[in-house]
């Protein structure tokens, strides 16, 4: 406990935990909807989409976020056009971009600073990495994001579970899709600073997964995957401060844990 007591005297911790607990509640809201729509995979595509975009961004000198937000936002557009339009379809798409932008990444870092501490950094996340400007930054986005989901659960509910019904009442399905990639866009490129482009994906499918194994209706998993998310990054960063730990892996592992522990406890109940 007196552990505990002394992590929250440093400024870097607590500026890590306010941001991480914004962004554990974007990453656990829109999993749940990405899970559903079997979209899961569209976070690890657009994490490596982000460390290329972050690796350029670096190797130009530019504000790193600033840059890769937008250029995540046009990825997770086209991902949707391509899986929607073409004979290019889901897993394949995330592929052609994901590895395309992780290779185009590696080329920027190698012919400019090469393997230094803030690319190791943005692959496997750091707390210390985390600014100030970094922390406002996340906090307004991640708000930002949060009131878009609540503002238009009733409509993201509906196309989660049945598109072609949304469809037939009018609803702009395509629109809905597109804010939920924006969104996750928006909140992976947040997450990348502590949690890491490699483990990024992890925050949004573990809480999600671990909810619906215990929970039935849509409301009940999405409010029961914020709290696991929440929960687990404290979780996972109080462990890598006592354990000098890497804190993504820390709070990936505290998510695996929470998914084990609720797999078991949803078999119990039936």
């Amino acid at each position: 406990m007196a552990d505990i007591m002394q992590m929250f005297s440093y400024p870097f911790m607590v500026r890590a935990l306010i941001a991480g607990t914004f962004i554990s509640l974007c990453s656990a809201l829109l999993g749940v909807s990405l899970v559903l729509k079997r979209y899961s995979m569209i976070g690890d595509g657009l994490s490596h989409v982000g460390f290329g975009a972050l690796a350029v961004a670096m190797a130009l000198g530019a504000a790193p976020l600033k840059f890769a937000i937008p250029v995540v936002i046009i990825a997770a557009f086209f991902l949707l056009r391509i899986s929607e339009n073409s004979t290019i379809k889901g897993d394949s798409a995330i592929a052609i971009i994901s590895t395309s932008a992780l290779a185009i990444g590696i080329i920027s870092v190698s012919l400019s600073t090469g393997m230094n501490t803030d690319v190791y950094n943005y692959l496997f996340g750091s707390i210390l990495a985390m600014s100030d400007s970094d922390v406002i930054l996340s906090v307004i986005l991640s708000a930002i994001v949060i009131i878009l989901f609540v503002f238009f659960y009733t409509k993201i509910f509906t196309i989660t579970f049945d598109e072609n019904f949304a469809r037939a009442t009018g609803i702009r399905a395509g629109i809905y899709n597109m804010l939920i990639a924006v969104l996750t866009a928006v909140t992976i490129v947040l997450g990348m600073r502590m949690i890491g482009a490699l483990l990024i994906s992890a925050l949004i499918i573990f809480p999600s997964l671990s909810s619906m194994r215990v929970c039935k209706s849509f409301k009940a998993v999405v409010l029961c995957s914020a709290v696991i998310s929440v929960i687990c990054l404290f979780a996972g960063v109080c462990a890598s401060y006592i354990w000098a730990a890497p804190t993504g892996a820390s709070v990936v592992i505290a998510n695996l844990t929470a998914f084990i522990a609720f797999s078991v406890a949803g078999r119990i109940r039936m």
